[in-house]
């Protein structure tokens, strides 16, 4: 009989522990933000808002009504490291929820999701390491070309293994990004080199944020490294944080805003991660790892 009352409190506990994961959690969307020292002395702030992980599918209204109302924190420049769709029919909709951030500078580069079609597996999957190969398939199924095209077509600079210079204000930045190495198409070779020390700015855009790639970007001389993919972690211990970060990173760089590497000089780059807006479709919770974007105020804080 006690067995029993307890394997039904169990039952009860997770139902409403999986409810409050699904239903309220995912829902709770968060703005974060920091102050981020990159800038020359003398430059004006530079405001600017990272999107990350969106994975939309039909049906997300609040999702995408919170997405519609960050135009108001008037950002200077938007940074969108990846994983918008998930769906077919997720296009529109989420150009939509952009709306007039569109006509904002903006930079972007593509995750796996935003070519590949979530494919239903083991939750706890994620906690087995990182997902590289789960979408190997022979073809995109997604509208990626659509999704980039409209981007790029309101001016947002495609930063898919790809360097070039964009002016925001009166900043100079230089833009280097890869694509997702988590489908290996990543070519660093193709924007490797030293940044121009003349640029207000030297930014590194990637989806997963990969030691291997930090690394040469941290080399060339970037000043700020912007990726998504980790979702923070997701599923997260209260008290303890992030079980796995589904890349190379370690756990104490899930999300938020960093040094890389950790062992500091006065040419260590900053580093943020998105834990991003949504979630896997095969894994729709979050749990004390609410969803969010960041607005990162740059100020000045480099001679």
């Amino acid at each position: 009989m006690r067995a029993r009352t307890l394997l039904k409190a169990g039952l009860i506990v997770g139902a409403a522990g999986f409810g409050y994961a699904s239903v309220i959690e995912r829902n709770w969307f968060a703005l974060r933000r920091c102050d981020v020292p990159v800038l020359p002395t003398g430059s004006a702030p530079l405001r600017i808002l990272h999107i990350s992980d969106v994975h939309l599918t039909p049906g997300r209204h609040r999702l995408l009504s919170w997405l519609r109302s960050l135009d108001a924190l008037e950002p200077d420049l938007v940074v969108n490291t990846g994983d918008s769709i998930a769906h077919q029919q997720a296009v529109q909709p989420f150009l939509t929820a952009l709306g007039p951030l569109l006509d904002r500078p903006g930079v972007f580069v593509f995750g796996s999701n935003d070519l590949y079609s979530p494919r239903m597996k083991n939750p706890l999957r994620y906690l087995h390491g990182p997902s590289f190969g789960d979408h190997d398939r022979e073809a995109p199924d997604l509208p990626w070309r659509e999704l980039g095209e409209s981007m790029e077509s309101a001016g947002w600079f495609d930063a898919n293994n790809r360097r070039g210079r964009i002016k925001v204000g009166d900043h100079d930045i230089e833009v280097s990004g890869i694509h997702d190495s988590h489908i290996r198409l990543d070519r660093y070779d193709d924007v490797a080199g030293a940044a121009d020390p003349a640029a207000d700015l030297r930014l590194g855009v990637m989806h997963s944020p990969e030691p291997s790639r930090l690394d040469r970007f941290a080399a060339d001389g970037f000043d700020l490294l912007m990726a998504g993919h980790t979702h923070g972690g997701q599923v997260c211990v209260p008290g303890y944080g992030a079980l796995d970060t589904n890349c190379g990173i370690s756990t104490d760089m899930v999300s938020g805003l960093h040094r890389y590497p950790a062992a500091r000089t006065a040419a260590t780059p900053w580093l943020h991660v998105s834990a991003g807006l949504g979630t896997a479709p095969s894994s729709p919770v979050r749990f004390s790892c609410r969803p969010e974007a960041t607005l990162l105020t740059l100020v000045a804080g480099i001679s």
